[in-house]
């Protein structure tokens, strides 16, 4: 069940920050990452981005939107992790079938994925889905 992201990264770092924004500049201008996409709620805030380094990526947001990710992320830090798989309903399957605590079912995303989440047990969310980063939305 191994991603085949084509040359793009298979796992992905993905943070979220109190002001993304601010976090994306630093990322870029100080720190030499690409801006390769972002992506705003209707508020501005930053629900997915993409910054990119060598043949790596991370994922960003804000932190405090709502969303599922940032629920789950609730008092478990400020990373997880996304991890690419080319069929994510027969991975889910898995996972259910395994007992692994599932945080969101598979769903399709705005930005071009279909994602899953899950709890693993020491607490850290993992993000499994489609959307390998670099392949645009």
């Amino acid at each position: 069940m191994a991603g085949t992201s084509g040359g793009r990264p298979g796992i992905c770092p993905t943070l979220l920050y109190r002001d993304a924004k601010a976090a994306i500049r630093q990322l870029t201008e100080g720190l030499g990452f690409t801006e390769l996409s972002v992506y705003e709620g209707e508020d501005g805030s930053v629900l997915h981005a993409e910054l990119v380094q060598g043949n790596g990526a991370v994922m960003i947001g804000t932190r405090g939107t709502g969303t599922v990710f940032d629920r789950a992320m609730t008092g478990a830090g400020t990373t997880g992790v996304y991890v690419v798989v080319d069929d994510v309903d027969a991975h889910h399957r898995r996972a259910v079938e395994h007992g692994v605590e599932i945080l969101m079912p598979p769903t399709d995303q705005d930005y071009g994925s279909r994602d899953y989440m899950a709890r693993d047990v020491e607490g850290n969310v993992w993000s499994f889905g489609t959307y390998a980063p670099g392949a645009g939305g």
